[in-house]
């Protein structure tokens, strides 16, 4: 069983006495059962004692009683002899990472409705379906079929691609996972974006990986200047990065970024794992960029369907050198036995469309970010939310750091959405707000409104900014 120390669950609930007025064991309460819903403490963990924690927060023991005592009561905590204070939902508590109830509106999630072409290209495939039946199914690197046709696709856009290049996985995060297993031995440093994709942090630390965060700002893009001094200083063994429409800011590398990124990589060994999968999700009329492996070095490239065609295709994919494809199939066998059949034979049928998918996807993402943006400055307008130049989300400046208080509140307005802390390390991001503008408008419609009323409760209790608040802001 896991076990979370008082100095690290003090860390994660940074800022939580000044998010409320209420009794101090309420608010403590409140920001562990935020920190347990987000799946900053996972399930299963085992809270620090009572007295420890008191100590680190300089606290009466009483007052973190009362807290856990607070949670218990509402089932997000179970007190088992021999095992302290363990971590669990509730029944019915709504929870990013599984279904929610028809009445919430789940912004938790960057995703888009599934397209009607994935109706067609089902029937189609189950028709070549019984060509495998003679095969065995357990493939580590996917059908031929599929492989060469993203192969074809990368060499379309510059990147000349053989099908033994490609691997195909489970979705994107499948693939992160295989390459973290692979490549990382226990304690390698990983350089990260912070803000950056959450499941990202947890597969490359889950892997061993200690992670090394360079900042990603809506306003400047990527530090330029720290993430040089980080490579150099630390040789991560790998550098997991975003450079097309960063998820969350929506901001994108330059091509003298890229060269940048990629010499300093080579200089000190670096791989870089590059996330392409919002790549063609550009709504300003830019074109496509260029994979980020074009420019040479050591790059390993990770897409997926997920976020253009529909989640519920768990289709990703690797793109690196035959070596290492090779190196991650031996490694696979470990984690899961390949890819579902049919789950290929779909994306196959789909990929000869793939342009104009993007091209109607890109259509639906810009008309629901213009209404975003309108809405917000409508209904709330101490927010900013930048412009954003692509992908589905709109990282948003709400002024005060209260975005685990925001979070809690909207719950009770039926939006679940992550707080800001998700998307960083170690409880920074507090005065931000990721909100996809990637669900059906009405929908968006309705969670702004919803947001809007959760912000007219914490605004109550305005926030005294701080040295420390201002420490936050990227």
């Amino acid at each position: 069983m896991a076990s979370l120390s008082s100095r690290s669950l003090a860390t994660l609930a940074t800022g939580w006495r000044d998010a409320t007025t209420g009794p101090a064991y309420g608010a403590l309460a409140d920001r562990i059962r935020l920190l347990v819903i987000d799946g900053r403490i996972p399930l299963g963990t085992r809270l620090p004692a009572e007295r420890e924690l008191a100590a680190q927060l300089q606290l009466s023991r009483t007052t973190v009683s009362a807290a856990y005592g607070q949670l218990r009561d509402t089932g997000y905590v179970d007190s088992l002899r021999g095992s302290g204070s363990v971590v669990r939902l509730p029944a019915r508590a709504p929870d990013p990472g599984v279904t929610t109830t028809p009445e919430f509106l789940d912004l938790s999630k960057a995703t888009m409705p599934g397209i009607p072409a994935v109706l067609g290209a089902t029937e189609r495939a189950a028709v070549l379906l019984p060509q495998y039946f003679g095969e065995s199914g357990f493939d580590a690197l996917g059908l031929d079929i599929l492989r060469q046709g993203l192969a074809d696709r990368y060499t379309r856009r510059g990147l000349p691609t053989s099908a033994d290049e490609i691997m195909v996985t489970v979705g994107a995060q499948s693939a992160i996972a295989h390459v973290a297993r692979t490549l990382l031995g226990r304690g390698d440093r990983v350089l990260v974006e912070s803000p950056s994709y959450p499941h990202a942090f947890e597969a490359l630390r889950a892997a061993g990986g200690r992670l090394v965060p360079v900042s990603v700002s809506t306003e400047d893009g990527w530090d330029e200047l720290a993430m040089e001094q980080a490579i150099q200083r630390t040789s991560p063994t790998l550098a997991y990065l975003m450079p097309d429409f960063h998820n969350p800011t929506g901001r994108s590398m330059s091509p003298e970024l890229r060269r940048r990124v990629i010499a300093l990589a080579q200089r000190q060994g670096t791989t870089l794992v590059i996330d392409e999968t919002m790549s063609g999700l550009g709504l300003d009329g830019q074109p496509e960029a260029p994979p980020f492996a074009i420019f040479g070095g050591p790059v390993i490239t990770i897409g997926s369907v997920g976020k253009s065609v529909w989640g519920g295709l768990r289709i990703g994919w690797i793109r690196a050198d035959r070596e290492i494809i090779q190196r991650i199939a031996r490694m696979r066998f470990t984690y899961d036995l390949g890819t579902p059949v049919l789950d290929q034979l779909i994306v196959a049928d789909l990929l000869p469309d793939y342009e104009q998918i993007l091209a109607d996807r890109r259509i639906f993402l810009r008309e629901n970010r213009d209404r975003l943006a309108a809405l917000l400055a409508d209904r709330l307008p101490a927010w900013r939310m930048p412009h954003v130049e692509g992908g589905l989300t709109a990282w948003v400046n709400l002024g005060t750091p209260v975005s685990s208080q925001l979070a809690l509140a909207a719950r009770s307005e039926g939006v679940v959405i992550a707080a800001g802390p998700r998307f960083g390390l170690d409880g920074v991001f507090e005065r931000y707000l990721r909100i996809p503008f990637s669900h059906p408008i009405e929908d968006l419609e309705r969670s702004v409104e919803a947001l809007e009323r959760a912000w007219a409760q914490i605004s109550r209790h305005p926030v005294a900014v701080t040295g420390a608040d201002l420490a936050q802001v990227v």
